[in-house]
């Protein structure tokens, strides 16, 4: 987190810069709108800006849009100076801290607009496959390629391999490619001199500058043209830039992730993306499955997203009901982690019982999820249904029925009457069945969802 101080705060500036790097922040400080904008073009950075309501907040905001500056503005002033905060809110601040400043509201406020306190949440195998790989290749500088749908957490991933990597204390810069005009990536990326173009009113450092020493993000990469990939892969072997309008290449130093919901081999197979800067991305590929193929992972987010948001919305943190969790663990999540997120943060300001319901568990339409007969309904019982024939194939009965039990059990978070009445078969014979599989050294799931263990 990389904060930037502008003003005075009023005399504060000492105890809201302690606050800051207490929290783990970088603190960079500017005296007016001038230096802080010479500050940003360097290259130095930052992911917020704390301004002082003394400094013309306008102004600000009108150079940082004139240099196509993006970072968020936090207004700080005395408590008592209602006035000034409404002012900085409508001249484009984001929030209004007042002075003298708390450890707490310092603390939220940066966690709020950095967003590094999302968390890489997994309990399924299939995704603690991908975790392995990630750990085993972020101590490397290996250019990384994250896939997946779009949702799944590409960008949660990349920031786990920088924080384990020996970049970790240095910057990591993400960069939308999808988000960021075609004609105005290249200075974004690059940086540009001044003159360079219309609007270039001082030479500004680009991504790749500012990332120096770090990792550098390219999410999305696929939306990239083409003419662009042939200078970003310049960029990567020659670990030289040029910046636009410039006359000498500058050297950088950084480790390149890039992330991508398409598949790039059909891209490049269509002409869309060139083959051999995909190669130079893809020393590593980090695959995330979609939620509707790790399971297990639905509740363990589940139950994170409703600590969380019961956190931030101040209400008690209610369990969920296992009819609820039954409703998340059938649902097919086409927007996977983001969609479910969001399922849950309302369902924490639904819920009104002790337990969270299947009846506060909704859709952005309001229909509860376990009334819906949409097409991704659908889609996920034609998906489960080719899985299970596929499955099939080449195995013995016993096999199967044992496959069958597990799975079944799993999704019944260990309840043996539950799995048992899902099955069509007696209590008893489920747990014969079980014993047999413990003690062949199957790990069978306990009861109440936790860890499946094989008998000792």
């Amino acid at each position: 987190m990389r904060l930037l101080i502008v003003g005075t705060l009023d005399g504060q500036l000492t105890t809201a810069t302690k606050l800051a790097m207490d929290k783990g922040a970088t603190v960079t400080h500017a005296v007016d709108t001038s230096q802080a904008l010479a500050v940003l073009r360097a290259g130095r950075g930052a992911d917020l800006l704390m301004v002082d309501v003394a400094v013309d907040i306008r102004e600000l905001v009108r150079g940082l849009e004139a240099e196509r500056i993006h970072v968020p503005i936090v207004a700080c002033g005395t408590a008592t100076d209602a006035r000034a905060a409404v002012a900085a809110i409508h001249a484009g601040a984001k929030e209004y801290i007042p002075l003298p400043p708390e450890a707490e509201l310092i603390a939220a406020v940066l966690a709020a607009v950095a967003e590094d306190t999302r968390e890489l949440i997994y309990r399924d195998d299939a995704m603690a496959r991908v975790v392995k790989l990630a750990q085993q290749i972020a101590t490397s500088d290996a250019s990384v390629l994250i896939t997946g749908e779009s949702g799944t957490g590409k960008e949660v991933l990349a920031r786990y391999v920088h924080a384990r990597s020996s970049r970790s204390k240095r910057p990591f810069i993400c960069v939308n490619c999808a988000a960021i005009p075609e004609t105005l990536l290249e200075s974004e990326l690059f940086g540009h001199e001044k003159g360079a173009f219309t609007g270039a009113v001082a030479r500004r450092v680009g991504k790749f500058e500012e990332a120096n020493g770090g990792t550098l993000l390219l999410d999305e990469i696929s939306e990239m043209d083409v003419r662009l990939q042939a200078k970003l892969l310049r960029a990567i072997q020659e670990r030289m830039i040029d910046r636009v309008g410039g006359s000498r290449p500058v050297a950088i130093d950084i480790r390149i992730i890039a992330t991508s919901n398409r598949n790039l081999a059909e891209a490049v197979r269509e002409g869309a993306f060139r083959e051999d800067l995909l190669f130079r991305l893809n020393v590593v590929n980090l695959k995330i499955p979609a939620l509707r193929e790790r399971p297990a992972d639905v509740i363990e987010l589940a139950d994170y997203f409703v600590k969380k948001y019961s956190a931030v919305n101040a209400v008690p943190a209610r369990p969920l009901s296992q009819e609820a969790r039954r409703t998340l663990a059938v649902n097919y999540w086409p927007g996977n982690v983001r969609e479910l997120e969001n399922t849950m943060h309302r369902a924490v300001l639904m819920a009104g019982g002790a337990e969270i319901g299947p009846e506060a568990i909704l859709a952005p339409d309001g229909v509860r999820l376990d009334q819906q007969r949409t097409a991704p309904a659908v889609a996920h019982a034609a998906f489960a249904a080719e899985q299970a024939s596929r499955a099939l194939v080449g195995r013995t009965v016993a096999e199967v029925e044992r496959d069958l039990i597990l799975e079944t059990l799993k999704h019944c978070l260990g309840n043996r009457t539950h799995a048992a009445n899902v099955l069509g078969i007696s209590i008893r014979t489920l747990r014969n069945k079980l014993n047999e599989y413990a003690a062949d050294g199957m790990p069978v799931p306990p009861p109440g969802g936790g860890e499946p263990r094989a008998a000792a």
